[in-house]
């Protein structure tokens, strides 16, 4: 389906009825199975809550591992994830909820994990400008867990359903969680 290059491409995402940590992400009149947070969706996101954002967020960009999986045909720029990328998610840090490099002192998240997660992680705008301290980071779109294990607060999707929807992404692209 083609973007109007001034339009925006609503996604909406919302709870399962009668599973907490699963997630219904809707476009286009399809609706495809998704993980959320372990703490469902969240008004008041915390860091470590485990919760989703109830929020309103922009595609940022993204980071793809180029030793797997290969992202079909995108407007995203995606960037290689390798072995020294992390994201920093220590409140008090001055690069809370930003890529650092590996080694970092401070607490952070492994990008290239060994569970292949993040094999295309999708960055989204929740707490990135401007950022607040212990209102939560490293809220992606990424691979989920098999059988849809909960998130630590971001939105997972099967392999198949990412490739479907990565190619309809760009930087215009909304995720939209509600109750």
């Amino acid at each position: 389906m083609p973007e109007h290059r001034h339009s925006r491409t609503i996604f909406g995402v919302r709870r399962r009825p009668g599973k907490p940590s699963e997630g219904i992400l809707s476009f286009g009149g399809r609706n495809f199975r998704c993980s959320i947070g372990k703490g469902g969706i969240s008004a008041l996101k915390r860091e470590g809550d485990g919760a989703t954002p109830l929020a309103r967020m922009r595609v940022l960009g993204g980071y793809c591992r180029t030793d797997g999986v290969v992202p079909r045909r995108t407007a995203l720029s995606l960037q290689p994830i390798g072995a020294d990328l992390g994201w920093c998610d220590q409140p008090s840090d001055r690069n809370y909820n930003r890529p650092v490099p590996l080694p970092y002192p401070a607490s952070h998240e492994r990008m290239r994990r060994q569970d292949r997660l993040y094999d295309i992680c999708i960055v989204l705008d929740w707490n990135i400008s401007p950022r607040r301290r212990n209102c939560g980071s490293a809220i992606f779109l990424h691979l989920a867990r098999p059988g849809y294990l909960p998130t630590e607060g971001c939105i997972a999707l099967s392999p198949c359903d990412m490739a479907r929807l990565l190619p309809l992404l760009s930087t215009r692209s909304v995720f939209q969680v509600m109750r």
